[in-house]
């Protein structure tokens, strides 16, 4: 789909501000509402609006901690990486797994209460041999930067 310059600012305006209306979004890309919904569905058509959710203020909600940690399997069998992959699926405090390619296999983001239970989710994982033959754990300290993909960029707007 090739997009233009509403489409992104649709996108871009959404990435920001999930809540908004379709009057609001209107105007902030300067259309009238009945053509910027048109253009709004055929993007979640197309597959490039995924869902709409909030941000949540974690520190608010009570302690926890997120680590990122990075994992180096024991062998690179296709049958490995399908039961790592399966094996971190239903765990709610894995909250993102990236396949990586370089010297480590995979990079998890893990939030959860403390590093006692970061330490008690992590012997599980060992315990139930899912392959991990090393790990290497980081531990956010605080949050520096977040913001939303250059989405002109990836669409080839900038040179």
């Amino acid at each position: 789909m090739k997009l233009d310059d509403r489409d992104l600012a649709i996108l871009t305006t959404l990435a920001r501000e999930g809540r908004i209306t379709k009057a609001v979004l209107a105007e902030r890309i300067n259309l009238s509402p009945t053509p910027a919904w048109d253009r709004l569905k055929k993007l979640e058509a197309a597959g490039l609006i995924e869902g709409y959710g909030a941000r949540i203020a974690l520190k608010k909600l009570g302690p926890h901690v997120t680590v990122f940690v990075a994992a180096e399997l024991a062998d690179h069998k296709a049958a490995t990486f399908r039961i790592f992959e399966d094996a971190v699926q239903p765990i709610p405090e894995i909250v993102n797994v990236w396949a990586l390619g370089g010297g480590f296999d995979y990079l998890m983001q893990i939030v959860t209460r403390d590093i006692d239970s970061y330490q008690r989710l992590i012997d599980m994982l060992l315990d139930g041999r899912i392959g991990i033959a090393r790990y290497f754990t980081y531990i956010v300290t605080k949050p520096v930067k977040q913001g939303l993909p250059p989405f002109d960029l990836l669409a080839g707007h900038l040179d």
